[in-house]
């Protein structure tokens, strides 16, 4: 699977980067764990459809009532159009840079706040409301203009910021100074451990990680002393087996949880694992 450069992919223009950006994007179809690298910072105002986001050590969900905050980097984006025909959201894209000099243009805002650096997510979740919905649809209408709106947006940037501060206080103003600082706290254990149980493939988490397959499986070669497919392998089935031991699922409703594609697969190397089948359990 291609690795998509947003908001790189979306410029009419190569060659022009602008440090904010506004782009409808649609779907006619569900796109399941796209490899995306963000390279802006991007609020995600979600019209019709949901939305999952894979990070390296958390994810989101968030549906049509909500709105994200998604920081810059790598992760794995879900998007389905649930009963609607058409999936579709609201993408402004915005720089560390532009929350910086929105900071430093309010410092009422953060005199009295303490940036907290441990566990600082990648995102921040948005209950959509009047003011969000009349502010998409004012974004909507500045992408109509003929003439050069780029200062427009640096308004309608800062009108977003404070609404949020407003709206969240203390919460959003952290996230923000978190996010301008451009802090990255997850381990390489960190990754891997947020993952041992997940259905995400070793390249999948290799690239939540920000490295090659390659370099990936040597630096858990030197952090655990294992192969890292049958680490995991070993891990999920064991996994598997103690929820079905619990009785409160079949293996047919569990397996595709653990990475398999096929309840096939998944019976093979449960009964090469245990010795027994998982229907059996």
């Amino acid at each position: 699977m291609t690795i998509q450069n947003i908001p790189q992919k979306f410029l009419q223009s190569k060659k022009h980067n602008p440090e904010l950006y506004v782009y409808d994007f649609k779907m006619t179809e569900d796109a399941i764990n796209s490899k995306v690298n963000l390279t802006l910072n991007m609020f995600s105002f979600l019209q019709t459809g949901e939305k999952k986001v894979q990070f390296d050590n958390t994810f989101v969900e968030v549906n049509n009532k909500q709105s994200v905050l998604i920081k810059s980097g790598n992760c794995l984006m879900t998007e389905l159009l649930t009963n609607d025909e058409i999936y579709f959201c609201k993408l402004f894209f915005f720089t560390n840079e532009n929350v910086q000099s929105f900071l430093n243009k309010h410092p009422n805002l953060v005199a009295n706040q303490h940036l907290k650096s441990e566990n600082v997510k990648p995102f921040f979740v948005i209950e959509n409301d009047e003011f969000i919905n009349s502010f998409v649809t004012s974004i909507s209408s500045i992408l109509h203009l003929k003439t050069d709106y780029s200062s427009l947006l640096f308004i309608k940037f800062e009108e977003i910021m404070l609404y949020l501060a407003h709206k969240y206080g203390t919460e959003f103003i952290s996230y923000i100074q978190a996010l301008s600082s451009n802090s990255n706290n997850s381990t390489f254990k960190n990754i891997v451990e947020a993952n041992v149980y997940s259905n995400l493939s070793l390249l999948e988490i290799s690239f939540l990680a920000n490295m090659s397959l390659s370099t990936f499986k040597r630096n858990f070669a030197k952090e655990y002393n294992a192969n890292p497919g049958k680490w995991l392998q070993q891990k999920r089935l064991h996994h598997a087996k103690d929820i079905l031991e619990k009785g409160a699922k079949k293996p047919s409703e569990i397996f595709a949880n653990y990475g398999y594609t096929s309840f096939s697969n998944f019976s093979i190397a449960f009964k090469n694992e245990f010795g027994v089948s998982p229907k059996s359990i």
